[in-house]
């Protein structure tokens, strides 16, 4: 596991659920992070707002400037 990787699953992922929401690490590749939102960030109107506060809190925290790729994803039964 990587370091951007257990910062998303036990620092950031742990904040975003006290909204009702939350984020599943997939890659890092080239200072891309691609993450899932899912809960009430994938119908969230201001996502953008989040994805930015993520880039602050890594670029803060671990010295590390990433470009964040979101995907929102429903819950399993509200994807038919």
């Amino acid at each position: 596991m990587n370091k951007i990787q257990k910062y998303v699953e036990d620092v950031l992922s742990p904040k975003i659920q006290g909204d009702g929401g939350w984020i599943e690490y997939v890659s890092l590749d080239n200072d891309v992070l691609t993450v899932i939102f899912r809960g009430e960030c994938s119908k969230c109107l201001i996502l953008d707002r989040c994805v930015n506060w993520i880039v602050q809190q890594i670029k803060t925290d671990l010295n590390k400037t990433v470009t964040v790729n979101a995907i929102r994803k429903k819950p399993y039964f509200q994807d038919k």
